[in-house]
């Protein structure tokens, strides 16, 4: 049988940082109150596109599995915060790695795209339609973000990082995943102001608001990841204390805990990165894989468990099975280009450029935010 073994790995993290005491100072805020809740201290601010982002992110994971951009296959990338609708973004990627043999896709389940692109990737390697394949889970919510609201403003941060995956004989990379959606609960994270239903000049870029229900998003949340964990050990033929390390969605350190919980994980064993970066959405569980290599905490063969959820509301949990090496076989200098801002400075700027809901600006009509599924 085929497997798609994880041989490159790679982060891309913008350099400004944007603390608690940073929002305090335009939202009714502290520390304290923001630590309590989410477990969140910082998050990352990017001063590029995600397209960029990606870029770097992959060069690094394609330097590190000692794969040539030509002999990519398929690229899929994970997002939910898109440069442009069309052309997709996997296209602009392909061409800025110079990987002009690679079919190219973009895939959208908000928090757990990388995830949900990383499943798709496999099942086409196993079933020999490519051999090479490059998936990304990149972020940047920080342009579109509601800033005035304290519920969901505190929560975000950017990032991106990026696996390559290489056909194998070897039982590595994924060996079993269960997806799911909660779909009835939908509407309780929900972004107005973005996709086709608020076209034709109704919003100007970054004018959104958030729906959040944070109670109803914390049940399904914990249900999902926990019963998704389980249905996969159990597929797989394992239990929980064969598990190595637990890599899971970084949205709230409450539910983390949950789930470990309800997973019946030992905390020591959950790897946690909300603390410094936020809840990157797509970008969480690769961006906290790679920290967790550079760190030691991923050994040759370990048996790894990435329970997520997301908007929609998708959730899934994937089992993977590490190969043999954990440190790249090369690196790339490719980088970003300098950040001339403070994340305090480009938040500024994007609530200033900001529209309020439902008033009308010279040359625009007012938003229209239907609450219609």
């Amino acid at each position: 049988m085929t497997h798609a073994a994880i041989t490159g790995w790679g982060k891309c993290m913008p350099p400004a940082v944007l603390s608690n005491a940073d929002l305090a100072t335009f939202l009714d805020t502290d520390d304290e109150w923001i630590t309590t809740r989410t477990g969140i201290r910082e998050r990352r601010v990017s001063h590029v596109p995600a397209l960029e982002l990606a870029y770097v992110a992959s060069a690094r994971a394609l330097a590190c599995a000692g794969l040539a951009a030509g002999e990519l296959d398929l690229i899929v990338y994970g997002s939910c915060s898109n440069d442009e609708q069309i052309p997709n973004s996997a296209s602009g990627l392909q061409f800025r790695l110079g990987a002009t043999a690679a079919a190219a896709m973009d895939v959208n389940t908000a928090c757990t795209s990388f995830l949900y692109s990383l499943s798709t990737a496999t099942a086409m390697i196993r079933t020999g339609v490519v051999r090479n394949a490059l998936v990304v889970g990149v972020e940047v919510i920080a342009p579109f973000m509601d800033w005035a609201n304290r519920n969901v403003s505190v929560l975000f941060g950017d990032g991106c990082a990026a696996v390559a995956l290489q056909a194998c004989d070897s039982a590595e990379g994924v060996l079993g995943e269960k997806l799911g959606c909660f779909a009835d609960a939908r509407q309780t994270l929900r972004v107005r102001g973005t996709g086709l239903t608020y076209a034709n000049g109704t919003v100007t870029y970054g004018d959104t608001l958030w729906d959040f229900d944070g109670q109803e998003i914390f049940k399904r949340a914990v249900l999902g990841m926990s019963q998704a964990s389980a249905d996969v050990l159990a597929k797989c033929g394992y239990v929980i204390a064969d598990v190595d390390l637990v890599v899971p969605h970084q949205a709230n350190l409450r539910i983390i805990e949950f789930v470990a919980k309800r997973a019946r994980a030992p905390m020591d064993k959950v790897y946690v990165t909300v603390h410094r970066y936020g809840n990157m959405s797509a970008a969480t569980v690769p961006v906290a894989l790679v920290d967790a290599l550079e760190e030691g905490r991923v050994t040759p063969h370990s048996l790894i468990l990435t329970p997520a959820f997301g908007g929609g509301l998708t959730y899934c949990s994937h089992l993977i099975r590490w190969g043999e090496r954990t440190t790249p076989l090369r690196t790339t200098d490719i980088d970003l280009p300098p950040c001339e801002r403070t994340a305090l400075e480009m938040v500024r700027e994007f609530m200033a450029r900001k529209v309020t809901p439902g008033r009308s600006t010279p040359g625009l009509l007012a938003p229209r935010f239907p609450e219609s599924a």
